[in-house]
């Protein structure tokens, strides 16, 4: 059976999430979310995209990105391949880091992207993680005044 087809187009707003391979972990230390944070530095750039939000978990990260050209496809290829080879090289392993294709649900932003990106931001303090969002280092909240706002730590 084929796997049914993304709908992308310009201006399209996302909620991302990637799963470790077998529900295992896809960061082992400070300088796995650092590399990875830099992939998707480079990825946004490269791809035109806007990063709202994102969020990395131990096995899985969230991210809030709107496409303003249609190429969520490639920057996610971008994003998890060159993660992975990253990844695979420097603790010797090879395969699979992720489980899978990354999942992606079409958001209206108009209605969802505030209540989006609280849901994002507030991930590790629904996992009982830290008590704050401001609290977790691997989250955008601390660099976006927009994820502040929407979960009320900033004062406006």
């Amino acid at each position: 059976m084929a796997r049914p087809i993304r709908i992308e187009f310009c201006g399209a707003l996302y909620h991302v999430t990637s799963r470790g391979d077998r529900r295992e972990a896809i960061y082992e230390d400070d300088e796995d979310r650092s590399l990875f944070l830099e992939i998707l530095s480079q990825v946004v750039a490269d791809a035109n995209w806007v990063c709202h939000a994102y969020c990395l978990m131990s096995n899985h990260y969230h991210l809030v990105i709107e496409t303003p050209d249609k190429n969520l496809s490639k920057g996610m290829r971008q994003l998890n391949g060159v993660y992975t080879q990253v990844s695979n090289r420097r603790h010797g392993r090879v395969g699979h880091l992720f489980q899978g294709r990354y999942k992606a649900i079409l958001v209206d932003a108009d209605r969802y992207l505030r209540e989006l990106t609280r849901y994002v931001v507030l991930n590790p303090v629904r996992a009982g993680m830290v008590a704050a969002p401001a609290a977790w280092r691997e989250s955008g909240v601390r660099s976006s005044i927009y994820a502040c706002v929407a979960v009320g730590l900033a004062d406006g």
